[in-house]
């Protein structure tokens, strides 16, 4: 249930942004602001915010550090880097009031989507092309991710584009990055990739063919409903930086996975930028 801004009264308001996520311990313990690199940046604030002076500034503090620091990379050899993008069918962004009752009940199918900006894999250079992998787990794909997720199934989409040595190195990629659901894939298709991070705007697009569809928006002050928020569950992939969001598209229609499914509107996504 959301509540309108006159049932909310003056509910305190929660402000959380997380980079680089580790371990939840390591999350909900850091709390220096502006560590980018090998540190979790992941500062926690939880206060009614009375002064709206205080609150302008921190907006404004916001509004120009995040971009930033959703775009920075991290320092350091990589041998290839992109932007991802997730969603799933159990908040993401949400509070342990909401997370509890979905546990075991919701969250069990998840999309996740890499579209390589440079770099090779296995000797193959992947620059420019996208791979999808769509999950379907036994447990709710809760804090351990993919790891504890009891049976797990997927399908995995390649761009399209690629030629034949370069699919064989896109499937590798994608088995290797997305756990224990590489290691089950159940069926192989090629497809029309389309997919679009702004970084500035964090805003992102995923299409792969007609049967995926992922358009999402980071998460802002207004989707707060019980002033607990964070991001609750971290990412399913290892990222470098990202952002919690609000899927307002988010769909899979495909075959394999025993289950076709629609979440609009939920607090279910990740926008991100990886660098392997």
């Amino acid at each position: 249930m959301r509540l309108t801004a006159s049932q909310a009264g003056n509910l305190p308001e929660t402000v959380e942004f997380g980079v680089r996520p580790t371990t939840m311990r390591e999350m909900s313990s850091c709390s220096s602001v502006g560590e980018l690199n090998t540190t979790p940046w992941y500062p926690k604030w939880s206060f009614a915010m009375r002064d709206n002076r205080v609150w302008s500034a921190w907006l404004v503090f916001v509004a120009a550090c995040l971009p930033g620091i959703l775009s920075a990379a991290t320092p350091g050899a990589k041998g290839i880097r992109g932007t991802y993008l997730e969603t799933r069918t159990c908040q993401v962004y949400t509070g342990p009031c909401f997370a509890n009752a979905e546990t075991g009940i919701a969250g069990r199918d998840a999309i996740m989507g890499w579209n390589i900006e440079s770099g090779s894999f296995g000797g193959v250079d992947l620059s420019g092309l996208s791979a999808v992998v769509v999950v379907r787990s036994e447990k709710t794909l809760g804090f351990r991710g993919l790891s504890e997720a009891g049976d797990v199934r997927s399908v995995v989409y390649l761009d399209e584009r690629a030629s034949e040595r370069q699919r064989e190195a896109l499937l590798a990629f994608a088995r290797k990055h997305s756990d224990t659901a590489g290691q089950s894939v159940v069926r192989v298709q090629t497809a029309p990739i389309a997919m679009k991070l702004d970084v500035t705007e964090l805003t992102g697009e995923l299409t792969a063919g007609k049967e995926v569809t992922i358009k999402a928006r980071r998460a802002r002050l207004g989707d707060c409903i019980c002033s607990n928020e964070a991001a609750y569950y971290p990412p399913l992939a290892k990222v470098e930086n990202f952002a919690p969001g609000v899927t307002l598209e988010g769909s899979f229609q495909g075959r394999g996975l025993g289950s076709r499914w629609s979440t609009p509107g939920d607090r279910s996504a990740y926008l991100a930028t990886f660098a392997y």
